[in-house]
């Protein structure tokens, strides 16, 4: 006859290994998968050509001062409409102001209303639409119809709408943004919470009593961040073209602020638009490779996330 093994009891010191044990385990998971995307990004050479464009037009845009030699508001009349030259790289405008500082310092206000109004849109709409998916119900209902009633007007025409009776300025316009664009950004994170509510996990952590905000929040949330990540980047680069737009019809952040659209703006006159392209090539220019540069980082987050592409 066999002896049956014997077993001791667990102690509190047991307890405490099997904890570490599966926290290191958890760890090591994450640091698997971050690698996976790290590597699966670096593999994309449009994006990586999208990452380099986008830092450096950043840092050139946040180091503004050290890099411009002139004054961006201010005029020189003894340089209207100067072509580029060794003192002034990108040329002067009708009033002899430095394009090139004024690109520099321009991008920042650009760069601030496109990425801060996609970052609060997603902001608003990731938390709308995570709680409302995971529940349902009124609340679910309410928010989706309050969502309907932003979407149905063609965005272009209810921000025009809105900065005629909020007036222009810098903050406005972040509002505008941020209220007609979180609509898209919240319906993608409610229908991935309708997918992601079913799964075996959610139903195990249900019936362990754990909340519902800690549930979708903490748990589901995370599993839900590619899509909306590359919804960040697609509404980065639309903000941008819209403040552009808004700002070259005299409609967006004041004209005294120096920005990639205000600067555009002199480009209505025809003679500007024929004689002196050096007034609107560079800076359109640099709006064009920044706005790739971001959605080449888009398509790289899109393809690092989507689990049918791992490896």
């Amino acid at each position: 006859m066999v002896d049956a093994p014997i077993t001791r009891p667990r102690t509190r010191r047991d307890g405490q290994f099997d904890r570490l044990r599966d926290r290191e385990t958890s760890m090591q998971g994450k640091a698997k998968r971050g690698g996976r995307f790290l590597g699966k990004f670096l593999s994309n050479r449009l994006a990586l050509v999208g990452f380099v464009i986008f830092a450096i037009i950043c840092l050139m845009s946040l180091f503004a001062p050290l890099l411009a030699q002139h004054d961006p508001m201010s005029p020189n009349l003894r340089a209207i409409a100067q072509p580029p030259s060794v003192e002034h790289w990108f040329g002067t405008d009708k009033t002899g102001r430095d394009i090139f500082a004024r690109v520099l310092y321009g991008g920042r206000v650009s760069i601030l209303v496109g990425l801060g109004s996609a970052l609060l849109s997603a902001l608003i709409g990731v938390i709308i639409g995570v709680y409302s998916g995971y529940v349902g119900g009124w609340l679910d209902w309410i928010a989706m119809r309050v969502s309907e009633i932003f979407m149905s007007f063609p965005q272009i025409i209810l921000v025009l709408l809105l900065v005629a009776i909020l007036g222009q300025s810098l903050l406005n316009l972040i509002v505008i943004f941020t209220l007609t664009g979180w609509g898209g950004i919240y319906r993608m994170a409610r229908a991935r919470m309708l997918s992601i509510r079913e799964e075996e996990y959610v139903q195990a952590l249900r019936s362990f009593g754990l909340g519902p905000a800690r549930i979708a929040y903490k748990h589901m949330l995370p599993n839900a961040l590619g899509p909306i990540m590359v919804n960040i980047t697609l509404s980065t680069a639309a903000f941008i073209l819209q403040e552009a737009g808004l700002s070259f019809l005299g409609l967006g952040v004041p004209l005294s602020i120096p920005t990639w659209g205000n600067i555009l703006n002199a480009a209505q006159d025809l003679r500007v638009l024929e004689q002196n392209w050096w007034i609107w090539l560079p800076v359109g220019a640099t709006i064009s490779l920044f706005v790739l540069s971001v959605n080449f980082i888009g398509d790289g987050l899109r393809d690092a996330t989507d689990p049918s592409q791992q490896g």
